[in-house]
This record gives C-alpha cells, structure tokens and sequence, in this order.
C-alpha cells in the first residue's frame, strides 16, 4: 500500500497537516471554517477507506494506529504535560510577531501596505507567495477575493481561503522558482497578476512569461527592519527562526550573533541569505509551527 504522504496528495490540505513523527494529522487551530470540517471529513474517509485506524483527540487531530484506552490517553496527558513545561523554558525567538506556541516574539521587522489601483477584470487568476501580500491589499481593496488563487504554500492558502478567496492551486514544493514551474502548465495562455512585496527571491515572473503565460506583477508592501537604539544579547543557546532574507538582514542589524545560538531557517530559498558564519538548520515545512518544531529538536 501506498503510505501516507503518498495517499492524501491528492486531497491538496491546507488546514490539516500530516506529521510524520507522530503519525498524526494536526490541525491549524488559527482558523476556524467551514473549510476545516471539508478536510477532516476528506482524511476520515481516505483513512477508512483504506483500513488505517485513527481517532480525533482533543485538539481535533487525527491520531494514527494508536491505542485510544484510558491508559493511553492518561499516558499521553502525561507526556504532554511535562513535554510543556520542558519546551516553556526553552529560548526560543521567532522574529516577527505571529503566536506560535513555547516560541517567543522579537519583531525585527515591519510592512508598511502601498496601496495600488487594480482592474482584476484583466487576469485569470492571481499569484501569492507571502501571506503579507494578502493582509496588505485586503485592508484596501477586497476585490481580489472573486478570482482564482494560486498559492505557494497551504500557510499563504490559508490566509487567502479565511478571507472568502477560491483556492484553485497550492504549491507541493513550496519555494519560488519550483513554484513557478509547477505554475507553467496550469497557466498556459493565461493573463495572471503576482501580488507581491518588494522584495522576491525567485525569477516566478520571467518563468512564467517564457512559457506561455503572461504574467504582470504588482508590489503591495514593502518590508522595513525595526531599529533598536542598541544591539540586544539573547541568552546563550537562544534558538532563532527566520522566516525570511530579510529577518536576517534585519536581525544583524540589531543583535550580536553568539556561537552558542542556533539558526532555523523556514526554507531553503531563506537559508541561501545566511552569511558564512551562520549554519542554520531547514524546517521541515514552510511553516512556522514546523520551525518551532526543529527548534525543539535541536534542543533535545
């Protein structure tokens, strides 16, 4: 039989994500749609239909092949308990100000929304790389929610489906230029507009319009690092996600990096922008609860 990654590609999820350390599919708890219910129902029947047994805890995960008795689940209560409190103490930094669970926030940057005047009537379909992108047109313009969205990744899906938009396509690599490959055959003969911010690490726009499609872009925030009126020493060990080129650019600009400090990078297109006295580490996903979770790791 097929395993799991294998089985639910096709079922393109967003708000349930498949860990394979615990066997489980963990839900994003940010957000509460009706969309969530469609995945859940999508996994059981995937999973029943193929005689994989599972139950939904608590937290509306889906637990695989495990024991669900009350010795399990007191078992399991236990280990979480004390998992808590060991991961509470940990230093872990995430540098922008989104709530990610045992992580602590130290904004290193900021965006500041352009605003800029659209006429959606003229594309097929829009293009998202970053979840700022998002925020940023729509608190101005919320026009953009009527035409098809190709995303990235499901953390920038996400986003864009919790504000009313029809997702058509979720990228499986979740980095710029595999993207924009994946985009080429979806959008052939297409008329498309890239909503982005100043900065891009990719070459989606030249890719796309090489081959077949005609792509426009259009800039909607700018990302600008927050000044500190002198550098901050975090505690020794201190691990520290970035989640992006610019949260290293504006990092350094702010802090004294210590050989005791640990890097985690949310992807490879991000670790590519570390300089050579930094090794980060990768996440396993382009998320930021998956770079929690290799900052855990690391501490082990």
């Amino acid at each position: 039989m097929k395993n799991i990654e294998e089985l639910i590609e096709s079922l393109n999820l967003i708000y349930y994500e498949y860990e394979k350390s615990s066997n489980s599919f963990i839900l994003d708890r940010n957000y509460s749609n009706e969309h969530i219910f469609e995945e859940l129902i999508k996994i059981t029947y995937l999973l029943s239909k193929h005689n994989i047994n599972f139950f939904v805890d608590e937290k509306k995960s889906l637990v695989l092949n495990a024991d669900d008795s009350f010795f399990s689940k007191i078992k399991r209560y236990i280990g979480s308990f004390f998992q808590n409190i060991r991961n509470s103490s940990l230093n872990i930094y995430i540098l922008n100000d989104k709530k990610v669970k045992w992580a602590k926030n130290m904004p290193v940057i900021k965006i500041e929304t352009i605003k800029v005047d659209f006429d959606f009537s003229k594309y097929d379909a829009l293009i998202f790389t970053s979840k700022n992108a998002i925020y940023s047109l729509n608190s101005y313009n919320q026009e953009w929610r009527a035409k098809p969205i190709y995303a990235i990744a499901p953390q920038t899906a996400k986003v864009a489906s919790n504000l009313g938009a029809k997702i058509k396509f979720v990228g499986k690599e979740k980095h710029g230029d595999e993207f924009a490959k994946e985009l080429v055959p979806l959008l052939k003969n297409k008329k498309v507009l890239y909503i982005r911010g100043s900065k891009v690490v990719s070459n989606l726009v030249d890719t796309l319009n090489a081959n077949g499609a005609v792509c426009d872009e259009a800039i909607v925030y700018e990302t600008v690092c927050v000044s500190f009126k002198k550098k901050i020493k975090l505690p020794k060990k201190s691990l520290i996600i970035f989640s992006s080129p610019s949260t290293i650019e504006c990092f350094l600009k702010n802090f004294q990096w210590d050989d005791s400090y640990k890097a985690i990078s949310i992807g490879h297109t991000t670790k590519n922008y570390f300089p050579p006295f930094i090794t980060p580490h990768v996440s396993e996903t382009t998320s930021l609860d998956s770079c929690v979770k290799k900052a855990i790791e690391l501490s082990n």
